[in-house]
């Protein structure tokens, strides 16, 4: 993973990039605005630290710019400045910086900082799950369908709703009062209510044939999808 370092302090550029090459990132670091700018779009990194005040060209146009481009308008960015006032970190930010360290900072910050911006950029990029299975079952998220074998079986959609609850928490016990509240909207649960939730778990051991059985009951509390028996 590259880091590119737009800072014109050659100390605090020669500091960072010793502390994020300890921690295993390549660096890439320039102390000109336009330059900067002219090898980031060349060659984009997969983050940048990006000084607000630099000689050629300032941070502010430059994450303008970057944001213009189909290849960098997603690449994450924190900006790097002395500047410490509270509208200068609101224009970086509405500029579309991610984050904002105010100088003097600590580097160990600076990379924890770092580190939670790729965590947050890398869970935002991970492909949506439409389909959830568990051996020859094939739970379709977006078209509410459950296959067996390629083969549809017919479930109501709070049938649906109930299996995914249960095959997503394998092992875990899931309350009556659970179910009624994400499934149903219920907040306070009747006996007619929980009755509800036992007779959609009846019938749906029944549609599920050989896979029925992965659903045990804890007596007067719910449910849970088991391996074994």
């Amino acid at each position: 993973m590259k880091i590119f370092i737009a800072e014109d302090e050659t100390d605090i550029s020669k500091n960072l990039e010793y502390n994020f090459k300890k921690e295993g990132f390549q660096t890439e670091s320039c102390g000109d605005g336009k330059q900067s700018l002219e090898k980031i779009l060349a060659s984009p990194p997969d983050l940048l630290i990006l000084d607000i005040m630099l000689p050629g060209m300032d941070g502010i146009s430059i994450c303008r710019s970057l944001r213009q481009n189909d290849k960098t308008k997603n690449l994450p960015i924190i900006m790097l400045t002395a500047r410490s006032s509270e509208i200068d970190k609101i224009i970086g930010l509405e500029n579309g910086a991610d984050d904002y360290v105010t100088k003097p900072f600590s580097p160990a910050e600076l990379t924890a900082r770092v580190k939670a911006l790729i965590r947050r950029c890398d869970k935002k990029n991970e492909p949506q799950k439409n389909k959830i299975t568990y051996k020859d079952l094939e739970l379709d998220l977006e078209k509410i369908k459950l296959s067996f074998k390629n083969k549809e079986i017919k479930l109501t959609a709070k049938e649906f709703l109930i299996l995914k609850e249960l095959i997503l928490n394998k092992e875990k016990v899931i309350s009556r009062d659970s179910l009624l509240e994400k499934i149903w909207g219920c907040t306070t649960a009747s006996a007619f209510d929980t009755r509800t939730v036992d007779v959609h778990i009846m019938n749906l051991r029944k549609k599920l044939g050989k896979y029925g059985d992965k659903i045990h009951t804890l007596k007067n509390f719910g449910y849970s999808w088991r391996e074994s028996d």
